[in-house]
């Protein structure tokens, strides 16, 4: 399998994925990647910044591996954007698994960001696009779509559907059987008992509840 990544961006998370991809990884990061109106330096970290415009030029997709591990903002919808461009122009996307990070024979898609002290229980699927930040707990027997962010030490309790581009904060808590609804945004400390959300609701406290009529892309 081709093991040579363009990684987008170079800002924290890109740095932080370069030094994932080279220390802990059988990757070779070759080059970065960036929208044309942001590149200002033609080297970062001593490896060529291209345009993504027309990357596939210079990198073949037959030939590369893209990976893009952007932020949450907008709901997650900017790195949507990013990994659906990247599709389009016909490249496979790497996932990173963290050697510390405890898995068992998940089926998990690409362009997944999986950090350390990471539990995914067997039995549940995490899609394309996704972010796992470090320390959380995936409960088994759950499905998690695409393009979604877990920040860190978030509890998924069992038999969880997580829905596309939703959110969970810093020690966020979800009960067993929990749908949560395409955009849901769970805020940091939040305890969810409900069994199903909102589609773009944003919902906080002990017991987490729904707050007011903004769509949680207006909010994060």
């Amino acid at each position: 399998m081709n093991k040579k990544v363009i990684i987008f961006g170079i800002l924290d998370t890109a740095e932080l994925a370069y030094y994932y991809l080279t220390h802990d990884s059988d990757y070779e990061v070759v080059a970065f990647t960036l929208t044309q109106e942001y590149i200002k330096e033609e080297f970062y970290k001593g490896l060529p910044v291209i345009p993504y415009e027309n990357i596939e030029q210079i990198y073949p997709p037959d030939e590369f591996l893209l990976f893009c591990p952007m932020t949450a903002k907008k709901m997650n919808t900017l790195r949507e954007k990013v990994y659906l461009e990247g599709k389009s122009k016909g490249y496979t996307f790497a996932t990173y698994i963290s050697s510390k990070a405890a898995v068992f024979n998940n089926e998990i898609g690409e362009n997944c960001f999986i950090l350390e002290d990471n539990t995914i229980q067997p039995y549940t699927k995490i899609g394309n696009n996704v972010v796992l930040w470090s320390g959380n707990h995936i409960g088994h027997h759950g499905e998690i779509k695409d393009h979604v962010f877990f920040t860190s030490h978030v509890v998924l309790s069992g038999h969880c559907t997580v829905e596309s581009n939703c959110f969970f904060g810093v020690n966020a808590t979800i009960r067993d059987y929990t749908k949560l609804s395409k955009g849901t945004l769970i805020a940091m400390g939040a305890s969810l008992t409900k069994q199903s959300t909102e589609e773009w609701g944003v919902y906080v406290g002990n017991p987490a509840k729904r707050i007011g009529e903004k769509k949680s892309y207006e909010v994060y």
